[in-house]
């Protein structure tokens, strides 16, 4: 914008087919765990839109981002691999800038959603969940 105005991030827009779904998955962090679970889903079909691992110990929490839950909760079963918690999640398109977080996440708390999960996603997007994903989706402008 000419007008010196901040640019405001684009929203992506969220319809129950297009839901995102986070799924975390309680892996060994040992080497080859992450390409078990990468395989799995690419056997399924199901393209990662995203993926974070956490975890410095024998363990590791994987978070991976999809657009349907059942077909990887089944190819992971297969492989002997649990998914241990699901949830839908808000994905926002956004600008590659400097400021677009700081300016996403003032939004949110200005609406006094407590966010308890970040992370960012292929294209642009960044990953959000919060208990109330109601006021959260409100807060950034994604339509359910």
């Amino acid at each position: 914008m000419s007008s010196g105005e901040p640019q405001r991030p684009r929203a992506s827009t969220l319809t129950p087919r297009a839901m995102a779904v986070d799924l975390v998955i309680d892996i060994e962090n040992t080497p080859g765990a992450l390409a078990e679970v990468a395989a799995a889903v690419s056997d399924a079909g199901v393209n990662l839109a995203a993926a974070t691992c956490i975890g410095a110990g024998e363990r590791a929490e994987m978070h991976i981002l999809v657009p349907h839950a059942e077909p990887v909760r089944h190819a992971l079963a297969i492989s002997h691999v649990a998914v241990t918690r699901e949830r839908e999640v808000v994905v926002v398109d956004v600008e590659d800038r400097p400021g677009v977080l700081a300016d996403l996440t003032r939004k949110i708390a200005e609406a006094g959603v407590n966010l308890d999960l970040i992370y960012v996603a292929t294209r642009n997007r960044v990953v959000f969940g919060a208990a109330d994903l109601a006021a959260l989706r409100a807060a950034v402008g994604v339509v359910s």
